[in-house]
Formats: structure tokens, C-alpha cells, sequence
């Protein structure tokens, strides 16, 4: 499959908005893909490395790469 699924496109969606006030993003999470935050981060960190979701949108995959790489390092 080439596409990216619908809650693939979601979740790339929800990732270029900007979120004010602490648990909103989470909130968002909840109430529009109705997953766990846990599960949320783990489906994003694993759409990071696929390259349809870089081909789809380079600007944000490539935003969020570089964050996951800075938090990687600050280890």
C-alpha cells in the first residue's frame, strides 16, 4: 500500500497544530482519534520512519524528527 491510512493522515494533521494550555493536545488525542496518548506517540514515532509520511508532509515529519533527535541526544 502506497497511501497513508486515514488515521495516519490524522495523526500528521493533529501534529501541525498548535495546542495552548497543558493537556490540550492530549485532549485532542482523546476526543477526535480516541486513542491513548501512549499509543498516539507510539503510532507517531513509527509514521516518523516511513517515507510515505515524509512524502506527504516533509515540513512536519522533518519538524518532529529533529525533535526526537534532540531528545535522543539529551540522554
Amino acid at each position: 500500500m502506497d497511501e497513508l491510512s486515514p488515521r495516519e493522515l490524522a495523526i500528521l494533521a493533529l501534529e501541525r497544530r498548535g495546542f495552548v494550555g497543558p493537556g490540550a493536545k492530549e485532549r485532542a488525542i482523546r476526543e477526535q482519534l480516541g486513542l491513548a496518548p501512549v499509543r498516539y506517540y507510539q503510532l507517531l514515532n513509527a509514521l516518523l520512519d516511513d517515507r510515505r509520511a515524509l512524502e506527504h508532509d516533509p515540513v512536519t515529519v522533518n519538524r518532529l524528527r529533529r525533535v526526537r533527535e534532540a531528545r535522543r541526544s539529551e540522554r
